[in-house]
């Protein structure tokens, strides 16, 4: 459980902050902006809850809570020490849930015939802007794989791209089931 009676530290104030295995990092290290982007997308969820019903609204927070697993997962780092705590990692199942919900709402749904731009509803617009970030999200995360003596888990990675198709996904729902979408059309003003 955590318990915060503190909020500020002073432990930033130079630019520093602290994984949760209390190791010391600079503020733009690769793992700090990985987990920062994906409480940006959390945050922008935060918003679009607002715009939405009761059964997306429950989704979107059941995705926020989903988010504060990831990042949790990204601020602990695999690393040969023993950490005397079992850290919180992303499960396939997590991903799993996402591609069922993604086929579920899909089905309502008519088939592409053209790229989508963000928009339509309230709740559409923001989130394409909650897709958006996701896709920010991921890169970084997958930057953060990429670097060398860093091990992100194949779940976080999958995870994260699974949401941004689910986002889309949900968008196309909340313009009327597509019907409100509005398309792309290529060179229109030229």
């Amino acid at each position: 459980m955590v318990k915060l009676d503190k909020i500020y530290t002073r432990t930033g104030d130079a630019g520093k902050t602290r994984l949760s295995t209390g190791e010391p990092v600079e503020k733009w290290n690769p793992r700090v902006i990985a987990y920062g982007s994906v409480d940006e997308v959390n945050a922008a969820l935060g918003v679009a809850v607002l715009h939405a019903a009761d059964d997306m609204a429950a989704r979107l927070r059941r995705i926020q809570n989903d988010l504060f697993d990831l990042g949790a997962d990204l601020a602990t780092p695999e690393r040969d020490k023993k950490l005397g705590f079992e850290p919180l990692r992303i499960a396939a199942a997590q991903t799993e849930r996402l591609e069922r919900e993604i086929d579920d709402m899909n089905k309502a749904i008519a088939p592409l015939d053209s790229f989508v731009l963000p928009g339509g509803s309230g709740l559409a617009a923001h989130l394409h802007v909650c897709r958006t970030i996701c896709r920010r999200a991921e890169r970084d995360i997958a930057r953060l794989a990429s670097e060398e003596r860093e091990i992100v888990s194949k779940e976080a990675l999958a995870f994260i791209n699974r949401l941004s198709d689910w986002l889309f996904v949900a968008s196309r729902v909340a313009n009327d089931n597509g019907q409100s979408d509005v398309k792309w059309k290529p060179g229109a003003n030229r």
